[in-house]
């Protein structure tokens, strides 16, 4: 592996450095529980005030039934990061820090 110059690898803080596996898997199958859940209750929902005759309110959850699948594997499988909103401050550590020598200090 061939290191490019000029550019090293960012510093990862505790703070900002991501859960681990199985507390990421574990908060995305709870989130995709939720909303598979919440899928559920609008289908039954739907098929209830159909059959109670409530007409303006079974097509909204056929809606909600037919898109929380997308929405559910949309939000399973975002990412959460963290910041703690320091910016670390790039002070030039590949530049020069003291003055190279004059031209007079060079000649005397």
């Amino acid at each position: 592996m061939a290191k490019q110059r000029g550019r090293e690898p960012e510093a990862v803080r505790i703070t900002s450095a991501a859960a681990s596996r199985e507390g990421d898997i574990a908060t995305r199958q709870k989130r995709y529980l939720l909303s598979m859940s919440l899928r559920t209750i609008c289908f039954v929902g739907a098929i209830i005030a159909f059959l109670a005759g409530v007409a303006w309110l079974w097509p909204i959850l056929i809606v909600g039934a037919v898109l929380l699948p997308y929405l559910a594997v949309v939000m399973a499988n975002a990412t959460a990061t963290r910041s703690d909103g320091f910016a670390l401050v790039d002070h030039g550590l590949g530049q020069r820090q003291l003055g190279g020598r004059s031209e007079s200090q060079t000649q005397s």
